[in-house]
């Protein structure tokens, strides 16, 4: 009876907002829609995804031809890893609306390994043999028995996970700004007018999200990025040259600049940062499972560590890096409120061609940095809010909880207000390659003190405290009732059973999240 009335409340809080079950998670939208939505996440999604390649093949003094042979290979790998994690193989993938990308939190450790190997094609192939070994090992731990690997999840309680989230998003956040003002390095950083192109951008953005109507308001970011663009090319101030120099076809080979090499160091430096991007994609795919609806447990997450380590490895086999679930497209999602995880599979059809055409990719590229960063600033936030969010289901009342949020928030940004500290003067090379990232120490602060405060959560860390779990498979009488009959259906149901009550209850207290009625009267979920 529990069960039941757990469902018919759901279903009632459904259909107190109607936005909740406007695209599930499972819909194939129509073609048009699907092709809308998945480019605005691949705009959404593109700055992020070839700032990677960028930085790290400027970084290796790599030559023009072979940066963007990388951001092709890149841009291929991301659509492939999309879809798996999206789509689904098997167990293999979470099955929501997860866009995969090269992960920040390794651009520094990869910059050391290469500046070790002595920079060049040698030094990709030692970063490959690192990228390659270390997706072998994410795999390989998604795979851990159920026992097991609830045992490792029960170090991502929500104050930890949600931590996690809203360091990303305030970490994120200075990159938005930085295009806004022109993009780093630029000679016209900081010139008013690009401030002027991100506001813009951003107020027509908020605009259509408050006045258009919800077609409209789902497309704003790429509508907010197509108009910018338009207004600066207007003004001249948008230059479309590089796509009249670049290659019609552009096809990524396996192991295009040579063997890689197995080495211990760059190895272990990898394996850290798998660590904290399985931190990352763990916050964000229960991020993403409270804005769908759709109940993460630790078998969805499983299967989404298990999709990073596929793409990680596939990336050091095509020329690519690891592999991460993007926090800015969980913003994108939050925002638009279209859940169809068909959506990111296009996106990934649509990556996959421009991976393979580096003309198309040009002009995707031609993005004003100011238009972009407007966007970008807006979704960063939300990315911040999808965190907070989380915490809200954590008891902030609790001195011991608004320790481990407060101190790691410090933590995350240390590197950015102090960055000497990390500078050859007071820190070793190879360590400050590790260390000089704020998701880095903000993730690994929250878990340390969750640990020293709170201990492990005593179950599946977030199976109580899901905003809007998605009812399980039920026969028809008990799930296919209609939302008007749902608040009278739940209504007998808790008077039935007091149990219910108390299940219900217990659910909705943050304080005590693994104390869930799920957990007294129902078999914990196996990966």
């Amino acid at each position: 009876m529990k069960d039941k009335a757990e469902m018919a409340r759901v279903a009632a809080r459904l259909s107190a907002d109607g936005e909740q079950s406007k695209h599930p998670v499972d819909e194939v939208l129509p073609l048009p829609k699907l092709a809308l939505y998945g480019f605005q996440h691949v705009l959404a999604f593109y700055a992020g995804a070839v700032i990677v390649p960028i930085i790290v093949g400027n970084a290796l003094k790599l030559s023009p031809e072979q940066l963007v042979y990388l951001i092709n290979a890149d841009l291929f790998t991301c659509g492939i890893a999309s879809i798996i994690q999206a789509f689904g193989i098997g167990r293999i993938g979470a099955r929501l609306p997860l866009i995969q990308g090269v992960t920040f939190t390794a651009v520094s450790p990869m910059i050391a390994i290469g500046l070790g190997a002595g920079g060049g094609t040698a030094a990709l192939l030692a970063i490959y043999g690192a990228v390659i070994t270390a997706g072998i090992a994410t795999f390989a731990f998604a795979w851990l028995p159920a026992r097991a690997f609830r045992a490792v999840m029960r170090l991502f309680p929500p104050v930890v996970t949600g931590t996690v989230i809203t360091v990303l998003g305030i970490v994120l956040l200075p990159v938005g700004l930085n295009d806004a003002a022109g993009g780093l390095g630029s000679p016209d950083f900081g010139d008013p007018k690009n401030f002027a192109y991100a506001g813009g951008t951003m107020l027509f953005i908020l605009v259509l999200m408050k006045l258009g109507k919800p077609f409209l308001s789902s497309i704003a970011i790429l509508l907010g990025l197509v108009g910018g663009t338009a207004v600066a090319f207007l003004l001249g101030d948008a230059k479309f040259g590089d796509v009249s120099k670049a290659d019609w076809i552009g096809v990524t080979t396996p192991f295009h600049f040579g063997m890689p090499k197995f080495e211990w160091f760059p190895i272990v430096l990898m394996l850290i940062v798998m660590l904290i991007t399985m931190v990352e994609t763990t916050g964000d795919t229960y991020a993403v499972g409270d804005i769908v609806g759709k109940e993460v447990d630790s078998e969805t997450v499983a299967r989404a560590l298990r999709a990073d380590g596929a793409a990680t490895a596939l990336g050091g086999v095509l020329n690519s890096f690891p592999y991460v679930a993007f926090a800015e497209n969980v913003g994108l999602v939050r925002m638009t409120k279209v859940k169809s995880r068909f959506v990111v599979v296009a996106a990934g059809a649509f990556m996959i061609v421009l991976g393979l055409l580096p003309k198309a990719a040009a002009i995707v590229a031609s993005v004003p940095h100011g238009v972009l960063g407007g966007a970008a600033t807006v979704m960063f936030g939300m990315v911040a809010l999808a965190g907070i969010q989380t915490l809200a289901k954590v008891d902030l009342k609790e001195e011991k909880n608004a320790l481990v949020v407060g101190v790691s928030l410090a933590f995350a940004l240390l590197p950015a207000t102090v960055p000497v500290f990390f500078s050859p003067k007071h820190m070793d090379a190879d360590l400050s390659s590790l260390l000089n990232s704020g998701v880095t120490l903000g993730a690994t602060a929250a878990i340390v003190l969750n640990l020293i405060f709170n201990g492990p959560a005593k179950d599946d860390a977030h199976g109580a405290v899901a905003e809007i779990p998605a009812p399980a498979p039920a026969p028809a009488e008990e799930s296919e009732g209609t939302p008007e009959e749902a608040p009278a259906e739940a209504s007998a149901a808790e008077s039935r059973s007091a149990e219910g009550e108390a299940a219900e209850a217990a659910e909705d207290t943050p304080a005590a999240p693994a104390k869930s009625a799920e957990g007294e009267a129902a078999p914990a979920p196996t990966a």
